[in-house]
């Protein structure tokens, strides 16, 4: 099964300094069967404005991984991180028994980023923040891991979920495979170009939810980049 999401047809929310669109249901918007995909409960695709963001407030209980895609965010908790997140870089946030934090672009131009939820295995865990930079040549023709609790994936940022959220960047004709374990969920966004996964095509921005597929071919049509979550199914 493989459940192509166009972009121009996902939620979406704009004010002055926000642009967001929504793969699964957000804030106010709801649809039928867009709650989440497996363990994944949100995957927005925002834009920032320059000099401005998400002011301090609260998580609990949930895994928050943010991909930049243009520009930087630089975050601040009330446990003392603070640091910047560049263009290709992550960072992640396990809110765990409770965290307040702020995301700004204090940039001069605007950022771009994937935002990502995922449920935790477990509750009430010590809050904590990382981040780390991701050269883009170590996911030239190959997938990489930049955040899991998979333990295959030693190297990327960890969360607490048996998930992991993997990035490629692609040359036109270039393929990489994925496989998908029984019972898991997939989730994959392009972020840049055009690509196609088992005879789906996925331009730029778009959303493929990926179910009962045990082996993934992802092929770039054009100079390509994307990202794909691989879930259990929902522990709530």
């Amino acid at each position: 099964m493989l459940d192509l999401r166009p972009f121009a047809k996902l939620g979406r929310f704009d004010n002055d300094w926000l642009n967001a669109r929504y793969h699964f249901n957000f804030s106010q918007y709801r649809e039928p069967g867009r709650d989440g995909w497996g363990a994944l409960l949100v995957w927005n695709d925002d834009t920032i404005k320059a000099k401005s963001g998400f002011p301090p407030h609260g998580h609990r209980d949930m895994e928050i991984v943010t991909y930049i895609r243009k520009g930087a965010i630089s975050h601040r908790d009330h446990l003392g991180n603070e640091g910047k997140t560049n263009a290709g870089d992550v960072q992640v946030m396990w809110a765990g028994k409770g965290i307040q934090h702020a995301e700004m672009n204090m940039e001069d131009e605007a950022c771009t980023l994937f935002q990502i939820w995922i449920w935790p295995s477990e509750s009430g865990v010590e809050p904590g923040w990382r981040t780390r930079e991701f050269p883009h040549g170590e996911r030239t023709g190959q997938l990489v891991a930049l955040a899991s609790g998979r333990a295959r994936h030693k190297d990327a940022l960890p969360i607490h979920q048996d998930a992991a959220i993997m990035a490629a960047t692609l040359s036109p004709g270039q393929t990489v495979t994925h496989e998908l374990d029984a019972g898991r969920y997939a989730y994959l966004v392009n972020a840049t170009g055009k690509i196609e996964v088992n005879g789906v095509v996925a331009n730029a921005r778009d959303g493929l939810a990926i179910k009962d597929e045990p082996r993934l071919a992802i092929k770039a049509l054009e100079d390509s980049s994307f990202l794909l979550a691989d879930v259990p199914p929902s522990p709530r």
